[in-house]
């Protein structure tokens, strides 16, 4: 391939795009179209080392895929997209294709686990890092039907944008919900009216670590200080009573904001 065909590109950027669907010829071919505005197919075939015999099979994915435009005629000429435009393209498909995952997944995988009854022996899991703390949280509070109680010492930021989303369609649902936080948490005057319009509030002055119990069957018990650094879910009925005892127990002693 000539080196003016197409502009450099790095291998974590190679990377992305094959995460992105591209195989190797369609980002030859894409950088090739790139590094020369317009091409024929012919002339991307050579600039690209794109078998001939396959070269308009690999434009038509291009295209399809939103990285290029084609002028058809005698011959057809392809132009580069921009590749934000392109990203977009990509980020859409992608979330039809959870939809569509989340269809087949909880709609008829999830029953079958459920039917099992694999989660009648309780559990107990400990869950470090953002991550997997907050994709557990999410999880828990989606199941939510009833009641969900949460006490938190702070209020990160991270927290705070998880709580508000699934909260405010928890309180759609008419789930019965109560956040307790610590005076102290920084920025909390600023931020307390949001959470106030989808859970019920109450403050109080100190507060050691912090949990989650939902519908008296799950609880998460949050250690630490402004982070959680370490968060131990269960679902053992016993451990889920004595939290949502002893939050029953500091709420009723909690100030209302």
């Amino acid at each position: 391939m000539s080196s003016s065909a197409s502009p450099p590109l790095s291998g974590e950027a190679r990377k992305v795009l094959r995460e992105l669907g591209l195989t190797q010829y369609e980002t030859r071919a894409y950088l090739a179209v790139l590094g020369k505005e317009v091409l024929t197919a012919s002339q991307i075939s050579e600039y690209a080392e794109v078998p001939y015999s396959k070269v308009y099979e690999v434009l038509a994915s291009l295209e399809k895929k939103g990285w290029i435009k084609a002028e058809h005629g005698r011959p057809s000429k392809y132009y580069p997209k921009s590749p934000s435009e392109a990203l977009d393209a990509a980020k859409l498909r992608l979330e039809e294709m959870t939809k569509t995952w989340e269809q087949a997944i909880l709609g008829e995988l999830q029953p079958l686990y459920e039917k099992m009854g694999i989660r009648e022996k309780p559990d107990i899991w400990i869950l470090r890092g953002e991550f997997n703390i907050l994709a557990k949280l999410k999880e828990t509070l989606d199941k939510a039907e009833n009641e969900v109680m949460i006490a938190t010492p702070s209020l990160p930021k991270t927290l705070e944008n998880t709580l508000v989303s699934t909260l405010a369609r928890l309180q759609d649902a008419e789930v019965n919900v109560l956040l307790m936080v610590s005076k102290e948490a920084k920025d909390w005057n600023a931020r307390a009216q949001t959470i106030a319009h989808v859970a019920s509030v109450k403050v109080r002055n100190q507060m050691f670590g912090g949990g989650v119990i939902v519908d008296r069957k799950e609880a998460m018990l949050f250690l630490g200080e402004e982070k959680p650094a370490l968060v131990i879910w269960s679902n053992h009925l016993g451990l889920v009573k004595f939290a949502r005892d002893y939050f029953q127990y500091l709420w009723n002693s909690s100030d209302r904001i």
